[in-house]
């Protein structure tokens, strides 16, 4: 009997960006990551995801560090491991769209600083939002990987999604990722939708997907049977929950069969118990809620992610409504009707579930609808998959709909970037600079503050030594 055909399973460690974004509100620092990167280095992982999705705006507002000074430090020490990132396609990692020449120098910059592999992604699967960045990847010799934001919904059959890779493939993308961000997708769907997509495309095919509803395990196990090459997985002390299934468990799920990942258990474990103590350290501070570290079955009737979960929380407890949890719950799902059956996944998700709220509260659907609401119906974030409600295209829009675009949004974009260089020039220190600035202004702008605080200080302890006011 001939042997198996060896298909060993790549695997992608999502420790550094998803792991830590969905359980500590991307809080890991710099300091926290460098000492373990040399023993990950040699694991043999895929890649490190370890960039983009919401690390560049915490690293910013919350941490007070430099996201580009960041990666060129993971750079450094990833000496053999591809470096991995996520990108919001025309929104760069910010939430609005820019125009493409922004768009180029991000990519260029990224991957001059370090990344290898670029994730790249739209709210609404609309692929014209792609392009872009994907052919300014290739240009810059980078690994273009599209992201299909996975859902569910009349739409999303399975010639839907291979059609869809089809296009993918023909626009230039390297590999294709399954990004199943509120862990909507289930074992048999996995294996049915991973054949489709290979039955499409000769692009390799990587699944990403969260615990949060508790299948995700045994959707990695049947999309690797089924042909899948590439998943994504957090190690122990950071996994399940709202993140990933376990990298370790994986690991040894395929030992000794034909799709071994050949990874070394004895690593594995020395990195989970580095990152364990950093784990029982955000428990007590209350970083790390328990609350997301359960399954939670409401993802599978409702199709929220965690954070967007959570974001509605904390909306609801703002104004004293936490008892119409259960209420805007239900409305997500008719919110989301309504703006053409997006993918829930940031921005998309906060715009449906912050327009839900206001439904709820207000007592009447869309007496007061965001900003937001109206740019999706406007068409500014893209095409959705079906048509918009046209009684609440009325309502919220009135005469304002005859402004509504049907191109591409960025196509209606002057350049920014130089006029983006004007605004911030004087607290320019690197060239990246104005790309923190593009993505967060304000935010930006206070991080540069603190940044030359910061090195006032440091000028003034060196005058002071070199004067003789401290002992050398």
């Amino acid at each position: 009997m001939a042997e198996a055909v060896k298909k060993p399973v790549k695997i992608t460690e999502t420790i550094l960006r998803d792991a830590h974004q969905s359980l500590i509100a991307t809080r890991m620092t710099t300091e926290q990551m460098l000492p373990i990167i040399d023993k990950m280095d040699k694991v043999g992982y895929n890649a490190v995801e370890c960039w983009g999705g919401a690390t560049f705006d915490a690293s910013l507002r919350f941490l007070k560090e430099d996201p580009w000074e960041r990666l060129r430090k993971l750079k450094a020490g990833f000496k053999n491991t591809k470096l991995q990132m996520l990108f919001r396609g025309q929104n760069i990692l910010g939430y609005r769209p820019y125009a493409d020449d922004v768009v180029e120098y991000f990519v260029q910059k990224s991957i001059a600083n370090g990344i290898d592999i670029i994730r790249i992604f739209d709210c609404l699967n609309d692929i014209r939002n792609l392009q872009t960045a994907v052919t300014a990847c290739n240009k810059e010799g980078g690994h273009s990987q599209v992201a299909l934001s996975y859902t569910l919904g009349d739409a999303y059959t399975l010639d839907y999604w291979m059609d869809i890779s089809k296009r993918i493939e023909d626009m230039g993308a390297q590999s294709i990722c399954i990004k199943d961000m509120a862990g909507l997708l289930t074992p048999y769907r996995a294996e049915e939708l991973v054949k489709a997509l290979k039955s499409a495309t000769s692009l390799p095919i990587e699944l990403h997907t969260h615990y949060t509803s508790g299948v995700a395990s045994m959707s990695l196990l049947k999309a690797i049977e089924s042909g899948c090459d590439i998943i994504d997985t957090a190690i122990s002390p950071f996994a399940l929950g709202t993140s990933q299934p376990a990298t370790e468990v994986m690991v040894e799920t395929f030992k000794g069969t034909e799709y071994d990942t050949g990874l070394d258990l004895k690593l594995l474990k020395e990195i989970a118990d580095y990152f364990r103590p950093l784990r029982e350290e955000a428990l007590a501070s209350g970083l790390l809620n328990p609350k997301v570290l359960g399954v939670d079955i409401q993802t599978l009737l409702y199709q929220v992610p965690g954070g967007m979960l959570s974001n509605m929380v904390s909306q609801l407890k703002e104004q004293n409504a936490e008892d119409k949890y259960q209420e805007v719950l239900e409305e997500i799902p008719r919110v989301r009707k309504d703006l053409g059956e997006p993918p829930l996944v940031t921005p998309s998700s906060q715009i449906v579930g912050t327009q839900a709220v206001f439904n709820v509260l207000m007592g009447e659907r869309y007496k007061v609808a965001t900003k937001e609401t109206k740019d999706v119906l406007l068409g500014k974030y893209g095409q959705t998959v079906k048509p918009f409600n046209p009684e609440v295209v009325d309502k919220v829009l009135g005469e304002d709909k005859k402004n509504a675009i049907t191109c591409r949004y960025a196509d209606l974009l002057e350049p920014e970037l130089s006029k983006l260089e004007d605004e911030m020039k004087q607290y320019k220190q690197q060239d990246e600079d104005v790309l923190s600035y593009a993505l967060f202004p304000q935010v930006a702008m206070d991080f540069f503050k603190y940044r030359e605080a910061q090195q006032k200080k440091v000028d003034a302890t060196v005058a002071d030594t070199e004067n003789g006011a401290y002992p050398v």
